[in-house]
């Protein structure tokens, strides 16, 4: 039997939320597994919080911004090891500088942004001469971009969370607030697709695998299993994909029926959220 510390069982205990008995029994289950162990524990209904911790650092900034026109947005996030850096004003300014020069370079990719230069340095090496000047860990831990005909971002006060939101061409002459609202959504509900379209074959499977599990515990007949089992699965879809959610500044409505009445054409094409700890 694989020997279980208790520092593996408080470290699940963080993650999930579940009790330390039953992180413990799961990762005897698992082997060790920690991915498992969290799968394990859904399937026995057990809480399971969306928090991580198995992150690299758990300070840092997070900011996203958009062209003039709309038409490109970025959003990265740059960690550090501490609270006390992350709001230091020299921290905060240069993760400004780097979204403004990601916005005036459009690099695609963390790789692309890093060796862009600024008065003769890379930003990699603006990185390094950081880490030289607070002693912490640094990098830009995420980086995302949006090119599409509109392009909104959305920065929750303290720079913790943001998003960038892709919506398709429109005629629309308040299409800003539009997008502001829906970004917001994307950043309160944190979904996980566009639609139901966006969720992977795995995501899907893993759903029906665990509420086909849970009905069997509650004792449903296995003729009837299949068919509750995909109820569960659309309400995990209107809970988790974004036009489908409740639209949460009218609980009456979906973002679906938000966007057709303000412009029966209006879709969302994609959105790129990121927040500390994530």
């Amino acid at each position: 039997m694989t020997k279980i510390t208790a520092q593996e069982v408080n470290n699940l205990r963080k993650i999930t939320g579940a009790g330390m008995m039953d992180c413990k029994n799961a990762l005897v289950e698992a082997e060790g597994d920690v991915e498992k162990s969290i799968e394990i524990l859904r399937k026995k209904g057990q809480k399971v919080a969306t928090k991580r911790a198995d992150r690299d650092a758990t300070e840092g900034i997070v900011i996203a911004k958009t062209t003039k026109n709309n038409d490109f947005g970025a959003v990265l996030m740059l960690n550090c090891e501490t609270d006390f850096v992350a709001k230091n004003n020299d921290f905060v300014n240069f993760a400004t500088l780097i979204i403004d020069l990601a916005i005036a370079k459009k690099p695609q990719t963390v790789e692309e942004l890093l060796a862009l230069e600024v008065n003769g340095l890379t930003i990699d090496q603006k990185i390094t001469d950081m880490i030289g000047k607070t002693g912490e860990k640094m990098s830009i831990h995420h980086y995302e971009v949006l090119s599409t005909p509109n392009v909104f971002a959305y920065n929750h006060q303290g720079n913790r969370l943001a998003c960038i939101l892709g919506m398709s061409d429109t005629k629309m002459e308040d299409i800003a607030q539009v997008g502001h609202e829906i970004a917001m959504q994307v950043a309160a509900m944190a979904p996980i697709a566009v639609d139901e379209a966006g969720v992977s074959k795995e995501i899907i499977e893993k759903e029906l695998d665990i509420a086909k599990d849970l009905l069997r515990q509650e004792g449903k007949p296995e003729d009837m299993i299949e068919k509750i089992a995909l109820g569960k699965l659309n309400r995990y879809f209107k809970d988790n994909t974004l036009i489908n959610q409740v639209f949460v500044r009218d609980g009456k409505i979906s973002v679906k029926q938000y966007l057709k009445e303000c412009d029966p054409d209006l879709k969302v094409i994609d959105f790129k959220r990121l927040m500390l700890g994530e």
